[in-house]
């Protein structure tokens, strides 16, 4: 793929909680036209990266831009970057189009849009139904939905197949890539290795924080015949978790993403 414009510009983000390195000088590019994984296990960093760039929290070293800009200075964020981090982010007392009505208005977008997302990810028919009632799956959808409101070129989703049956799984993995086709840049946080497989083109995977690999999905797993095997032989030594025996069960104490 010939030299494209990076649209998400990392550079030596650090970002700590105490004496915990939560990013740890993060520096790498996300390019458009095509679907860039964000893997690493749980206290790898990936959430909290995708906060620094939505402007949800702040670094305390380093830049992190998104087509040249901060995500503060955007007049209109929405027509810039959708992103969905949280599929219960819509206020539960809303309809569906209440919610993406508001965002509408709120970025100037045309009020067609909100008709034309929700048909795109298949809610016509809960448009009236409050976010409140909506089952994690639908939240999903919702939430997806006003990523793609502003119609922009850059998409970020945490974990967006979270809730979603297995046609609803293949549907993200079917939007993510036909997105990147257009030539926005879509960058896709996964803990699904083998639907992050069958979903990206890119690799970007942290552990404890750093980068561990910045690389085509391709190369990355030449060596090992699976996304799994080389993801689980690179990440080995960066799990945030450890196990404890408690009362004869094994209990997972896991920082968050």
């Amino acid at each position: 793929m010939p030299s494209v414009t990076a649209m998400i510009t990392l550079r030596h983000v650090t970002k700590r909680y105490g004496d915990r390195a939560a990013v740890d000088d993060l520096t790498v590019d996300v390019h458009p036209g095509r679907v860039t994984g964000f893997l690493g296990p749980n206290g790898a960093g990936k959430s909290t990266t995708m906060r620094i760039l939505l402007g949800l929290d702040r670094a305390d070293a380093g830049e992190a831009l998104i087509n040249g800009a901060r995500y503060p200075e955007f007049r209109w964020p929405l027509r810039e970057v959708g992103a969905i981090l949280d599929a219960r982010s819509a206020h539960p007392g809303r309809t569906a189009r209440a919610h993406l009505l508001a965002l509408a208005h709120s970025n100037r977008i045309p009020l067609r849009r909100v008709d034309e997302v929700l048909a795109q990810v298949g809610l016509e028919s809960a448009a009236g139904k409050r976010a409140g009632r909506f089952s994690l799956g639908m939240g999903q959808r919702l939430g997806i939905a006003a990523a793609l409101l502003g119609d922009p070129p850059v998409l970020m989703f945490d974990e967006p197949v979270n809730g979603l049956d297995p046609e609803g799984v293949r549907w993200v993995r079917e939007l993510a890539r036909s997105l990147a086709a257009e030539g926005r840049t879509v960058l896709l946080s996964s803990h699904l290795m083998s639907e992050a497989q069958l979903t990206a083109d890119h690799l970007v995977i942290l552990g404890r924080g750093r980068l561990l690999a910045d690389a085509p999905l391709a190369e990355f797993v030449a060596s090992h015949g699976s996304l799994e095997d080389a993801y689980l032989a690179l990440t080995a030594d960066a799990v945030e978790y450890g196990t404890t025996r408690e009362q004869g069960t094994t209990r997972e104490q896991g920082a968050a993403r």
